[in-house]
């Protein structure tokens, strides 16, 4: 049985099929805490890296969600539905005859660096304090503002025919991108350019900033089993996920008051450590000056 005041991350390869919130319960019950959160929702089409964090752990999952990331997906060109991807229903199905792969390619170019994204309307944003795919299912119009995102690689990695109701093409692609950026919408959004229509039909996060599948601790067997794979310490985390000021004894103990400290750090924020122990994130405030925006030493 693990110790349940331990605190890390597990990177977890979420099964198709499951919610992230199914995840955290089960992360719940192997680690025999009730202190488990996640980084970041992925859909229960998707699949791929969910970072989990556990007791203390939970205090970086903001700040690591924001980190960029990296999927494999497959858009299916010629349908469009109502939540941009194959758990729905189609709400057009015009086909895709007529469209190349130089077609597909210009279009994917079109979409790579800064752009401006509607997201899904099922999407798991809030509004007004409701989850707007909350508000779709209960039959509520939901339109979301355009928000800043970039993609910093959109990657085409094959086109071919597909089996359906009307000739479709399904195309492979890698994305690299900020936070917050939706595949879903970037199907959507071509589609609509090529005036087919689109949406996903399979979606994979292979990364979230430093984390990746080569550091996957629980999969779908896992989350059946009963043992809790060893944590992520917070210090392993820190070193993948921030900035690093290694601080004396000194500096560690006003650290442990909140304080601030004369010294500079590079980042907001950067993680403080003192012997392989994760003390705080501080932010830079002036020159040779920093304070803290999380204290997290037990």
């Amino acid at each position: 049985m693990p110790d349940p005041g331990a605190s890390g991350l597990v990177v977890v390869d979420k099964p198709q099929g499951w919610t992230s919130h199914q995840v955290v319960g089960r992360c719940r019950r192997l680690y025999g805490t009730r202190k488990v959160g996640h980084g970041g929702t992925l859909d229960p089409m998707a699949t791929g890296v969910l970072l989990v964090g556990v007791n203390r752990a939970t205090r970086l999952l903001g700040y690591l969600a924001g980190h960029d990331k990296s999927y494999l997906a497959t858009i299916r060109l010629g349908i469009d539905t109502n939540t941009d991807d194959a758990d729905g229903e189609a709400t057009s199905t015009r086909g895709a005859l007529g469209v190349g792969e130089a077609d597909v390619r210009a279009a994917v170019a079109g979409f790579v660096g800064p752009i401006s994204q509607v997201p899904s309307s099922v999407s798991a944003i809030k509004v007004d304090g409701k989850r707007a795919y909350a508000r779709v299912r209960a039959g509520e119009q939901v339109e979301l503002a355009a928000r800043q995102v970039t993609v910093s690689r959109f990657e085409v990695l094959d086109v071919r025919p597909a089996e359906a109701s009307v000739a479709v093409l399904d195309v492979d692609v890698v994305v690299d991108c900020s936070s917050g950026t939706y595949i879903r919408a970037l199907a959507r959004d071509i589609g609509a350019q090529l005036g087919t229509g689109g949406h996903l039909t399979a979606l994979r996060r292979t990364r979230v900033g430093g984390f990746d599948l080569d550091l996957v601790a629980l999969d779908a067997d896992g989350l059946a089993g009963e043992s809790a794979p060893e944590l992520l310490s917070m210090a392993e985390v820190a070193r993948r996920a921030f900035d690093v000021v290694d601080v004396d004894a000194d500096a560690a103990r006003e650290v442990s008051f909140g304080r601030a400290l004369d010294i500079s750090v590079p980042t907001d924020p950067t993680a403080l450590l003192r012997d392989h122990q994760l003390l705080a994130l501080y932010r830079p405030d002036g020159p040779a000056h920093a304070v803290p925006v999380a204290v997290l030493a037990g």
